[in-house]
Formats: C-alpha cells, structure tokens, sequence
C-alpha cells in the first residue's frame, strides 16, 4: 500500500520528469488560481492564465446574465440549429469588406440581397441595389442618408437651398431614427399617435411635410406594440399632397421586423416595392431573419434611388470594391447564416416558423385580452408582438412595473414602458414572440402572470413605487 509520503514523492518526480509544476495546472477547477481568487474587474491582468481558467470565469459571469429563451422584451433571435452554430464557427474568422478575399462570400451576400429584393416585390431585382449592414439601425441610417442626397441634388438642380432638411417619423419610431437625424443635422417632424390613430397613417400628412421633406418613415411592425403602419395610406396621403403642391415625396419602410414577416404572412399587404412611393425598405436579419445578432438588410428599387455619390470605390488588400457602409471591417459570418437560412428553410420553411410564432402571439394576447385586469392594444396578427395595459379602475394597488417585477422573479423579462409624447400617461407592457418560444412554454407564461395577478390584487395596501425599472427593449 502507498503510503501519503511516497505518492507525493511519485507525483514530484512525475512532475519533473513531465515539466509540469505550474501550480495553475495541479489545482483543480475552482482551485485554481483566478476562479479561487479574483482577477482585477477594471484592469488588465499583470500576467497569464491558463485557457480553462479564462474560460471558466467569462462561462461563471455570463450565466448571471437572464435566460435569453424566457426574455420577451428583445425582437433579437437568441437560437439557431446545430447546422448553423457549426457554421458560424467555421467562418467567423470573414471578414465581409475583404471582398478580394472572400469572393465567394461577397458573391453569396449579392445572392441574399437580390432573394430579399424579390421577397419585396422589386419591379426587377437585377436593376435593384442592395447591401448587408450591422444591423437594422446601420440599413435606416444608409436609406435616410440615400434620402437626404436625393433631396440635396434635386434642391441644388433647382438652385435652392439645402440647408433645412427634414423627415416625417411617427412618435412611436424606433430610437435609430432620432440619432439619424441628430447625426446628419436633419429636422425630425414627429407626428404623434393617439387613441384614435395609434400609428402613422397619414391623417393629417399635410400639416407636416413641406419643400424641405427628404421623405417619409413607414414602420412595418412598430417597436412600441408590433402594428403595421399602413404604407399604402401613407403613399396615398402624399400623392394628393403631390396633387395639391407638387411636391413629389419619397417613403423609406422601416421593416426591422415586419419586412420578413409580411412576405410570409400577409403576403396580399401592400407594403413594399409595389407601392411606388416606396424608395427604400430595411430589415433587421437578426429579429424575423432569423439570423444571430449582427446582420440586416437595405434595398433600394432601382439603383438610380441610391445616389452614387454614397457608393465608394475603396482599395483594399489589392482588390478594388464598391463600398456603402458606416462600418468598415465587420464580420461575414452572419450573411452566410442567412444564406444557410434561405437554403434550409425556403418559402415554406420561413412561412412555418413565423406563422408558429404568430399563432403563439395570437394565443398569448387572447388569454391575456380575458383577463379582467387587462385591455389589449392589438392582438399580435401584424408582427408576432402586442401589447396590453391595465384596465382603467382596476386596482390601485399595483401597475403594470410591479407585474414585471414579478414575472422576473420566474425568470420571465417582459417589460413595461410608457407610450411616447401625447400618451405618456399610458404605461404597456409588450410580449415579443420569436422563434423558441414554444406553446408549451406560452400555457406556462399564462399560468404564471394570472398567478402573479391573483398575489397584486390579494394586496391588502399598495405596493411602492419608489425604485420601479422603467424599462424599453426597441
């Protein structure tokens, strides 16, 4: 039998015999150097450590993170299949500018944009032009930019001025919009939602647009409640405008969510290319693209809605490219996630997946919508989204941040915020449907809020207010 002293013999000798001495290497995990200490948070480590060490630290402190599946607030996907997870490791070393390099990726990219530009009815998607970007807030950025240019050539052709541009957004837009116009010096012209018109949908257009008008945002899914603006009431509302002043203006669609649910699910809806008014339409391919986050889409009509003085002729690793991009270097993995997506799951395939989170976000609104605490603002059939408030004399012992509060405790992140100017005084809470969210887990959701509401209103006083998150996922 070996008694303690010899085996300690063995394992030095072992050791010396191996090089192996390293302290970091004998401890065992959670042992070990680092995760039974502490790096520094805000400072770079003076030394190395080993690989397992690093990675099991960054592992620990993600996890503290909330279960992205249960997080109801983001529209950004949060799963993939194994095909794709393999996939992306395999090309996340692309870099998607270096077209010299990665021809065939630059070649599947055009493959991409030209597929969206038919999904969106494109007069002919060979005379349309289009680009991946980051995301759908790079895509806004480079159609606002496209709009702004057209205007200033079109002012200075006519020998007027360009320095006042402005552009119509609904109150209810996406926040990328406010920092387009803050960015690019361009007047934003609110229009507000109310009661009766929830969204932009051309009442009272005529009070807004003038000479200086770039263009028009339409929002296909709007990130307050998930409802379609109406882009053909919109274009109709500037054509008698056009009619009345001669004043021929533009519309860009921001379709960040519904550009690749429409298609699919409401594919009679005249939103896209087919009506004329329509330059430009964006999308986000990381929320209904169904891609990991990183990925969108811009396409304009024709390439003549896209002015060439926003297209770069860049040299770059010996090759010559055009480039019309904020971002420079970024990665190529995700445009080839799209086009595994495209391939794998076609027409059908996507019609599938969006029309099963729609039917959950049909279902989630109804049994929410019986609720007695509860008035829906729309049902989820637009984008797979909707959103409720509580009923007027309900309670006055809780609103709807304290059942957020409570849907958190169950791992549930749903959040609830304060409709924009004009409605302020309206507090919703919105569900985001993506894909992975099954029926099974949707019956668990509705099990727990109608628990979380039995506890509010069994309150014998109120809950405090002091403190509440307010909170907002665009």
């Amino acid at each position: 039998m070996t008694t303690p002293d010899e085996h300690i013999r063995r394992s030095e000798r072992r050791h010396a015999f191996t090089g192996i001495g390293d302290q970091n290497q004998l401890n065992p995990l959670f042992a070990r150097e680092g995760e039974a200490t502490d790096f520094p948070l805000n400072a770079l480590p003076a030394g190395e450590s080993l690989p397992e060490t690093a990675y099991q630290v960054v592992h620990d402190e993600a996890m503290l993170d909330g279960n992205s599946r249960l997080n109801l607030a983001t529209f950004v996907g949060t799963w993939m299949d194994p095909h794709a997870d393999r996939l992306y490791a395999e090309t996340a070393d692309k870099n998607m500018v270096d077209k010299d390099e990665y021809p065939q990726t630059a070649a599947i990219e055009t493959r991409c944009w030209k597929m969206i530009a038919t999904l969106w009815n494109a007069p002919d998607a060979e005379l349309a032009i289009g680009t991946s970007t980051i995301g759908s807030s790079e895509a806004c950025m480079l159609g606002g930019l496209a709009l702004k240019r057209r205007w200033q050539l079109a002012r200075r052709a006519a020998g007027k001025s360009t320095e006042k541009p402005n552009l119509i957004l609904s109150s209810a837009v996406q926040v990328c919009w406010e920092k387009f116009c803050n960015y690019w010096d361009v007047e934003p012209r609110y229009v507000p939602i109310t009661d009766e018109h929830k969204c932009l949908d051309g009442f009272e257009l005529e009070n807004y647009v003038d000479e200086n008008t770039i263009g028009v945002v339409a929002i296909m899914g709007v990130t307050y409640t998930g409802v379609y603006e109406p882009v053909a009431e919109i274009a109709a509302a500037l054509d008698r405008i056009q009619a009345e002043t001669g004043l021929d203006i533009p519309i860009h669609v921001d379709g960040a969510s519904g550009g690749m649910i429409a298609p699919f699910l409401q594919p009679d809806l005249p939103w896209d290319f087919r009506v004329e008014r329509v330059a430009s339409i964006s999308t986000s391919a990381h929320k209904y693209g169904l891609v990991y986050p990183g990925l969108g889409w811009v396409v304009w009509r024709t390439v003549s809605d896209l002015p060439k003085e926003l297209v770069f002729d860049v040299t770059y690793l010996g090759g010559h490219m055009p480039s019309f991009a904020l971002n420079f270097s970024r990665p190529g993995a995700q445009v080839l996630l799209q086009y595994y997506l495209f391939l794998r799951l076609g027409w059908d395939g996507y019609y599938k997946v969006q029309k099963a989170s729609q039917d959950v976000a049909v279902y989630l609104a109804g049994e929410i919508g019986r609720m007695p605490a509860f008035d829906l603002w729309n049902d989820g059939t637009d984008i797979p989204v909707f959103a409720w408030q509580l009923t007027k004399g309900h309670t006055d012992k809780w609103n709807l941040y304290h059942l957020s509060e409570r849907l958190r405790l169950k791992g549930w992140l749903i959040p609830a915020y304060p409709m924009p100017d004009n409605l302020t005084d309206v507090v919703v809470q919105r569900i985001v449907v993506r894909n992975g969210l099954s029926r099974n887990l949707a019956e668990s959701l509705v099990l727990d809020i109608q628990d979380a509401v039995a506890y509010l209103d069994a309150l014998e006083s109120p809950m405090p207010t002091e403190g509440l998150t307010h909170a907002f996922a665009h």
